[in-house]
């Protein structure tokens, strides 16, 4: 069926939903905002900062399954203001070096007022593509 993900070294989720859900060997990641896990508190007041913290989020829920980014193959970005683009981007290329398939929108408005949010599809298992 379907196996739910759940781990502190990520923020619980703030609604009637789960980290992330895996299911027939692919792992969909809620998207993921700068919130620390350890306090809850919004983390950075700047892109590059919330962006790290973004990152160390969807980290750990890819941790917690035993996979790392290079089994990303689909991410969707939001960001509140695309004047911030090129930021998010040099932060989100350190870690998603294998350059998964993507689409980057601009928003109105996201959760706790955030800049950016992120969500990931990733196989479970190395496939050899």
């Amino acid at each position: 069926m379907y196996k739910v993900t759940e781990t502190t070294k990520a923020p619980a989720a703030i609604g009637p939903y789960s980290q992330a859900i895996s299911c027939n060997g692919i792992l969909y990641c809620s998207g993921q905002i700068p919130i620390s896990p350890e306090t809850g508190a919004v983390c950075g007041d700047n892109i590059e900062d919330q962006t790290k913290q973004v990152i160390s989020n969807i980290k750990a829920i890819l941790d917690a399954n035993g996979i790392g980014f290079e089994n990303v193959i689909k991410t969707t970005c939001y960001l509140a203001d695309m004047d911030d683009f090129d930021k998010f981007n040099a932060i989100y290329a350190e870690a998603f070096v294998s350059k998964p398939a993507r689409s980057c929108v601009a928003v109105k408005t996201l959760p706790k007022k955030v800049l950016c949010e992120i969500e990931v599809l990733a196989v479970l298992e190395n496939s050899g593509k």
